[in-house]
């Protein structure tokens, strides 16, 4: 008999026993960790899973794009006499800058779909012009007999030559050659197009040509001229400008934008001619210790310092999903503060398994999200993930409490909490503010709620012992 009355207050106090509540609660908590980072694992494994989609349709269609020159290469060529009466030659090449080049031309977007994945791709038309001045090598120490003017090559870089759509006339002067391709020299431009053409020194050189390029991400040019403009226009409404410099001029609106670069020689840290590699990088469209590229973006202390555009996709789902899981024990947190304080008031027994079934309820919004999301719009697989957690928890609540009106409480809580966490994946430079300052009012709120606990406990106790 003692030990049956034993066990029947040990179930009382544990019943009733507020810190072992919170203990169990927070355990909870702990287990639910697991879930939790289960479901970030899984954003990061779809996510994986487009990006390789895309990256296949990049390699069909055109990767990112790194437009450079052209540049006129000429062989130097030096020779030595040896000790036993043989004569070495040694040829480097002399590398000459145009001094002014203009670019400009349309890109226009390009969707396309991988099974259920998006991507955006571009085609561009670029009208390329600019001269070179008389090529003069001051200060290089070179004697002028071992410049093979004849011998010299005129090479323009593209980074990915799948992305050429049509052939490459260069008008120079008054005459018109076919772009070859390769280049025959790789101390700056790696790859791309080229002609070997016979260069007067004395006389300066016009040329032009049309370029019909597939890219996709980045376009990007590096400033091979001593005056660069360049001047596009897309009907892409979502751009990042990036890499060295930022337009001089642009305007983005709801039908496209336009963006207009001027580079001046002094804005480098290169000038206009000189041996081998000289500009002191050798990125064209590749990574290098420079990092010119950074997660498939333009590095703004690029060496060489290329700039451009990059056409994004206005809405990422994985990545802001990945955001809104990173709240995701936040709410199981408030969600649980909120049963309990609703247990103390209505002093009915919850029992820990559906705290446990509650916490799994909320980290199924989550899964539930990413699943729309790959369909719908993000807002609306949000709102409708919120709807379908939100009516579980309050019908399982007013169950749970045997009363509508606590269900319908939880309810509300929920919704008020899935828009304010709504509302801080909106923001972008205020989230932080934001998020403290929420944080700081439902601690303050919490607070207020708990500031009698101990008296309405001691209360509870007394009219026991009476």
């Amino acid at each position: 008999m003692s030990n049956t009355t034993t066990l029947g207050k040990i179930n009382q106090w544990a019943r009733n026993s507020i810190s072992l509540k919170l203990s169990v609660i927070g355990l909870f908590v702990l287990i639910l960790l697991i879930p939790s980072e289960m479901v970030q694992s899984l954003i990061s494994e779809r996510e994986n899973t487009r990006n390789v989609a895309i990256s296949e349709i990049w390699r069909t269609w055109g990767d990112k794009q790194v437009l450079a020159g052209p540049v006129v290469s000429v062989p130097v060529v030096t020779l030595k006499s040896l000790p036993n009466g043989t004569v070495e030659s040694n040829t480097r090449f002399l590398h000459f800058l145009p001094e002014n080049l203009s670019v400009s031309g349309d890109i226009v977007p390009v969707i396309r779909y991988r099974s259920i994945y998006e991507v955006v791709l571009y085609s561009s038309k670029l009208n390329v012009t600019g001269n070179f001045k008389p090529l003069v090598p001051k200060g290089l120490n070179v004697q002028p007999a071992d410049i093979k003017w004849d011998k010299a090559y005129v090479t323009f870089g593209i980074s990915d030559m799948k992305g050429v759509k049509e052939n490459i006339n260069l008008t120079w002067n008054d005459s018109v050659f076919r772009m070859q391709p390769g280049v025959p020299v790789h101390d700056i431009i790696k790859g791309g197009v080229s002609y070997p053409v016979a260069v007067d020194p004395g006389l300066s050189n016009k040329f032009s040509f049309q370029l019909q390029l597939n890219g996709s991400r980045l376009l990007s040019f590096l400033p091979f001229a001593s005056e660069m403009n360049v001047n596009l226009t897309s009907t892409w409404a979502n751009p990042s400008f990036e890499g060295a410099f930022i337009p001089a001029d642009k305007s983005v609106t709801k039908k496209g934008f336009t963006a207009k670069w001027k580079i001046l020689e002094l804005n480098r840290n290169y000038g206009q001619f000189g041996f081998d590699d000289f500009i002191g990088t050798n990125d064209i469209g590749e990574k290098t210790p420079n990092e010119m590229f950074t997660n498939d973006r333009i590095s703004p202390d690029n060496t060489a310092g290329g700039f451009g555009v990059n056409l994004i996709m206005p809405v990422d789902q994985y990545q802001r999903t990945t955001r809104a899981a990173k709240y995701g024990v936040l709410f199981v947190i408030l969600t649980f503060v909120t049963f309990f304080f609703f247990e103390l008031l209505r002093k009915k027994y919850v029992h820990p398994l559906q705290y446990l079934i509650v916490g799994f309820a909320i980290m199924l919004f989550y899964l539930l999200l990413l699943s729309f999301a790959e369909y719908l719009l993000f807002d609306l697989a949000y709102a409708i993930s919120a709807i379908v957690v939100t009516l579980m928890v309050m019908l399982y609540a007013g169950a749970i409490f045997n009363n509508r009106k606590y269900g319908v409480i939880v309810g509300l809580i929920l919704f008020m909490l899935y828009g304010y966490f709504y509302t801080l994946l909106q923001l972008q430079l205020y989230s932080l503010l934001f998020g403290s300052i929420g944080m700081a009012v439902m601690l303050s709120v919490i607070m207020l709620l708990t500031r009698n606990l101990h008296k309405e406990r001691d209360v509870d106790e007394n009219e026991k012992a009476e």
